[in-house]
């Protein structure tokens, strides 16, 4: 059996359905998958995740006792509705671009009297035991952004250099694998799994992936975001670790996110 075929066998097995090794069959189970996720959109369970961050977004905590609801997103204190479709953006008054993110963690440090280990732990959540409130607040702010057209700006120096390094890593190749974002992500029609992998060289297929994100992962029973997206990334192609809120993620948001620009935003979206 080849290995096209053992992935189509796989896809059927899955689905509980009986399909031929051959190009139709692999395009049947795609469907399938597609017909299973418009089920669940009605009863999205990343709603817990939108309501739990917004009462994370207005309880006052931290040492100054404060809540997040003067945070500047970017379109001014407080203002929450569209501004995830317009970052990663500099940000003056930290001399840096940001995305939404890195930008909450700010806003914990200087509002709230966080330290930035404070601010920054646990980013991703494992379980019920283990819930993120970064998550939670990434959940609820990138809600408020749905229906809104993409438009990352590109004007200040800091933001085009972010760019021009988000490219150049999304073709960088390394690892044991020589691999880099490009090897799955700069072709059409490919899969991996039952997962198709949009070619992110192409506006369309960089609309469709970025604006998707965060999402709810069915197979972990938990909402995730686009910097956990991008570490679990790097985790398949076996790089190191990509720190969360560093310059490098931030970089590699700031492309991809620039890339989707004139798309409507429909996340938090829910996925396998």
């Amino acid at each position: 059996m080849t290995l096209g075929n053992g992935i189509r066998g796989a896809a059927a097995f899955a689905l509980g359905v009986s399909f031929a090794a051959s190009p139709v069959a692999g395009q049947d189970a795609v469907k399938e998958i597609e017909k299973y996720r418009q089920a669940l959109v009605d009863g999205n369970p990343a709603e817990l995740w939108e309501a739990r961050g917004e009462g994370l977004w207005k309880k006052p905590a931290g040492p100054k006792n404060v809540s997040l609801e003067k945070c500047d997103l970017g379109l001014g204190p407080g203002v929450v509705k569209g501004a995830y479709a317009q970052l990663p953006r500099y940000f003056a008054d930290a001399d840096r671009v940001m995305d939404l993110e890195t930008r909450l963690v700010h806003c914990k440090m200087t509002l709230q009297g966080l330290t930035l280990a404070e601010a920054t732990k646990q980013p991703f959540g494992a379980g019920n035991e283990r819930k993120s409130d970064n998550e939670a607040l990434v959940a609820f702010v990138t809600a408020e952004s749905k229906g809104v057209k993409m438009a990352v700006p590109m004007s200040h120096p800091k933001e085009k250099e972010a760019y021009a390094i988000g490219e150049k890593m999304f073709y960088f190749r390394g690892g044991p694998y020589d691999f880099s974002c490009a090897t799955c992500h700069a072709s059409d029609n490919t899969r991996i799994r039952l997962q198709d992998l949009p070619n992110l060289t192409k506006q369309a297929g960089a609309q469709l992936a970025y604006t998707g994100w965060p999402a709810y992962r069915v197979s972990q029973g938990e909402l995730r975001t686009f910097q956990w997206r991008l570490n679990d990334c790097f985790r398949q192609q076996r790089f190191p670790e990509l720190k969360f809120t560093s310059d490098a993620s931030i970089a590699l948001t700031a492309f991809l996110a620039r890339n989707a620009n004139g798309a409507e935003f429909k996340a938090p979206t829910i996925k396998r």
